[in-house]
């Protein structure tokens, strides 16, 4: 029988970030222990990671677990943390001084969504261990947000309000910063909306559009609409006359 009595936890930290991972565990006999590391669905053995302490230095985001035998062939697994690694440090940290206190790296953004569509907020924070969240809206906490994305399916009315994210370890907490979003229905018809679009392409003066499409960004995920947006754009816009300069990222 080997008992595991300290589980190896999760961490979010910026790149470059060293720190160690401890796993403790008793036994009848003599135990052994080896690290495991997963990223992009790979799980490979990390070699030489023999100990109960595993040091690491943060490159990328991975999955980490560690597996421990006895004399008897034994063995059990810990519980697979995750490394997360953010690549910008966020301004103002002073990496020496940094105990592990949550930091905050991304913030919502104000938003102005219809009726029916969905609402998605984002946040992010560094911690050791990684922070947990907790959504609150108009400062009434909301019981089932406590990830980093707060995901309405079918916004409502009611759901207008001002956002914002705490997120809390063990050394404290640290809260997004508040913004306001705006649920209510398209002022103008569809069809009016597109020729109001339309009037406005044709009072341009220049007709020179610039367009510039970014699928990639630092502290969110990869985009696909932009690519697309871009190309429709300019075959709209070249049919009204314009010269259209598409840029991508």
């Amino acid at each position: 029988a080997i008992a595991i009595t300290e589980q190896p936890v999760s961490v979010s930290v910026p790149v470059g970030y060293s720190f160690t991972l401890r796993c403790r565990a008793e036994g009848r006999t003599s135990l052994q222990y080896q690290w495991f590391c997963q990223h992009q669905s790979v799980c490979r053995q990390i070699p030489g990671a023999t100990k109960q302490d595993l040091p690491v230095t943060a490159q990328q985001t991975q999955l980490y677990t560690c597996r421990i035998n006895d004399l008897y062939k034994n063995a059990v697994f810990s519980n697979w943390v995750k490394v997360e690694v953010h690549q910008c440090v966020a301004r103002g940290l002073p990496p020496r001084l940094w105990q592990g206190e949550p930091v905050i790296v991304l913030n919502p953004t104000e938003q102005r969504v219809e009726v029916g569509k969905p609402l998605q907020l984002q946040c992010a924070a560094m911690g050791v261990p990684a922070p947990s969240y907790q959504w609150y809206r108009n400062g009434n906490l909301l019981e089932h947000q406590k990830k980093k994305k707060l995901w309405i399916t079918h916004a409502k009315v009611s759901d207008s309000g001002t956002y914002l994210c705490c997120a809390s370890n063990s050394h404290g907490e640290h809260w997004t910063s508040a913004v306001d979003i705006h649920i209510g229905r398209e002022t103008l018809p569809p069809a009016e909306h597109l020729q109001l679009c339309h009037f406005v392409f044709l009072l341009a003066t220049g007709k020179i559009a610039l367009l510039v499409g970014n699928n990639r960004y630092q502290h969110h995920p990869n985009l696909m609409a932009p690519v697309t947006d871009v190309f429709e754009l300019s075959l709209l816009l070249e049919q009204l006359g314009f010269q259209v300069v598409s840029l991508l990222d």
